[in-house]
């Protein structure tokens, strides 16, 4: 399994790009899983429903499933982070690449998005796990990013040069 991850602040297209790519991917037969890091309180099952209800009582873990989806939440009391290497290990071993949007610090190779238009500041320059920055902006880039620079606008482009240099996506916990 490859693992990549996208950072950048929000607003700057992160989950543009990642949708882009995934469309891209499987489009050419590529089994793609994404890891989104949430916010605190967030709920992807709707209150009254039957596996929110069991949740709602007490249940550790609820896995809903039907003939074309498996979604397993699991309550984490107390609250914790859960390492990226525990998330990672949940995945299908099957899949071909493994797509983590939110992670900004973790320590896995990494896409930065970023366009000059949100006034934020370039992170690649802090991080040696950034290998490319994915701009709309190339100009206003500091001169030597130390690191790729792809055009945010072209998803196939990005998928290719993905594709270019999997063997540095490569995972091992």
């Amino acid at each position: 399994m490859r693992v990549v991850g996208f950072s950048g602040y929000s607003g700057s297209g992160k989950t543009t790009l990642v949708e882009s790519l995934l469309r891209h991917f499987t489009a050419a037969g590529v089994r793609v899983s994404v890891l989104k890091h949430a916010h605190h309180r967030f709920e992807i099952d709707t209150p009254g429903k039957d596996t929110w209800r069991h949740r709602e009582a007490g249940a550790y873990e609820v896995l809903a499933a039907s003939d074309t989806l498996i979604a397993l939440q699991r309550r984490l009391r107390p609250p914790q982070d859960v390492g990226l290497d525990t998330l990672l290990a949940m995945f299908d071993p099957a899949v071909d690449w493994v797509f983590v949007e939110g992670y900004k610090s973790a320590p896995l190779p990494k896409i930065e998005v970023w366009r000059a238009s949100t006034g934020k500041p370039l992170g690649c320059i802090g991080d040696a796990h950034v290998v490319a920055v994915a701009t709309d902006s190339p100009q206003a880039l500091p001169a030597a990013v130390g690191c790729a620079v792809l055009d945010i606008n072209s998803p196939a482009a990005v998928a290719g040069w993905l594709s270019d240099n999997r063997s540095r996506f490569e995972y091992r916990p």
